[in-house]
């Protein structure tokens, strides 16, 4: 058992039949995200955000989700990342912000709350990708084929520990355009299992993902695109369904939209010239 697992008594039941047994949870517990800002009288320190999350990864989610909400946009923004509190069921993690970056006070007042199934909640709309800058992604790169998609989950599957223990977890996957998995998160949220992916990506100085391909365990929501779009990702592949909002978020931007990944099938949404089939 690690720290992002949980074992617990269960009674299984097969064919009328009960027997006691242990059974691997994926654990679930808040996360507290504070901001530590340079003040003339010295430091403030101030909420930002609680998150439902797999423990795990913490500094890399904190990061990830700061960049994804624009509040910081580069590594150099992050002065330091440290944990202050780890009690069972009470976990913070504190952000230490340099002297002179610019934060817009109002949206640290939103006061984010985050599940583990919906994302940032009361997120503003497509303008507010504009006001962090967001630009479309260049088209027909990278150009990959059908064979190379149909391959993504296994690679996926294959890498997915915890959810191999578990069963209840989400995945986040990064590939390059041969279809060779790059970096892998898991969460009981598909948001912070995307965030810790960027955030780990941001940490190593390696956005913008251009060139890449993103691909999630479960439904793909405006907040995923929202994230990707935000770390130059231009192909975005998900097994089960996107939202409308999402597809709306990917043809505005130029971001390429695989839905339904399953097998030898999927369904395309958004092209841009990506995708390259034989014939």
């Amino acid at each position: 058992m690690t720290q992002s697992t949980r074992e617990v008594p269960i009674r299984a039941v097969h064919q009328g039949k009960a027997r006691e047994l242990r059974d691997s949870l994926a654990a679930e517990e808040p996360l507290e995200i504070r901001l530590r800002l340079a003040r003339p009288a010295g430091p403030e320190e101030m909420p930002l955000a609680v998150t439902m999350r797999t423990p795990g990864r913490d500094r890399e989610l904190a990061a990830g989700f700061l960049f994804s909400e624009g509040i910081v946009r580069r590594a150099s923004d992050l002065v330091r990342i440290e944990s202050a509190g780890q009690a069972p069921g009470c976990n913070t993690v504190v952000v230490t912000l340099p002297e002179g970056l610019e934060i817009d006070e109002s949206q640290l007042q939103r006061h984010f709350y985050t599940t583990s199934s919906c994302g940032v909640c009361g997120k503003a709309s497509l303008e507010a990708l504009r006001i962090q800058g967001c630009e479309r992604r260049p088209a027909g790169r990278p150009r990959i084929g059908p064979e190379t998609v149909y391959a993504l989950p296994a690679r996926m599957s294959e890498a997915q520990s915890l959810f191999a223990a578990t069963g209840g977890l989400h995945a986040a996957g990064l590939f390059d355009a041969d279809g060779e998995l790059l970096a892998l998160h898991e969460d009981v949220g598909r948001h912070n299992a995307l965030d810790k992916l960027v955030g780990a990506q941001l940490l190593d100085g390696r956005l913008p993902l251009e060139d890449k391909i993103l691909l999630v365990s479960g439904r793909t929501s405006f907040e995923i695109l929202q994230k990707a779009l935000v770390a130059g990702i231009p192909m975005v592949a998900g097994i089960s369904a996107p939202s409308s909002l999402a597809v709306e978020l990917a043809r505005q931007f130029g971001v390429t939209l695989i839905g339904f990944l399953r097998g030898d099938r999927f369904n395309v949404y958004s092209d841009e010239g990506r995708l390259a089939y034989p014939g």
